[in-house]
């Protein structure tokens, strides 16, 4: 993924209507789905936009995938700890390979 324009940032609304800034971080197909890999956008101190978040215990990868509902594509969560675990190696042996490439 390029950064020759800067980071991509999404905005979801949760179940409850509460909305959070995502950074987009990769894509992947794996088994057939979509998968997309986020980290929460920070506010800066001065509370001037989302900032690049460094990889630490505060802050987790997000990983969700693309559902087809009613015609339209949506990221959903994914349905279990084992489908999780899986495409965490999945992104984990992409984002590897890059850094090694």
């Amino acid at each position: 993924m390029s950064e020759e324009f800067g980071p991509d940032f999404i905005t979801v609304t949760d179940e409850d209507g509460n909305e959070f800034e995502l950074e987009h971080l990769d894509t992947i197909e794996y088994n057939g789905q979509t998968y997309m890999a986020f980290f929460p956008a920070v506010e800066g101190e001065e509370g001037d936009g989302p900032q690049d978040v460094d990889l630490d215990e505060e802050y987790g990868l997000i990983i969700l995938k693309v559902v087809e509902a009613d015609g339209e594509e949506q990221l959903s969560t994914l349905d279990s700890e084992e489908e999780l675990e899986l495409v965490y190696q999945q992104f984990m042996e992409t984002l590897f390979r890059e850094e090694d490439g």
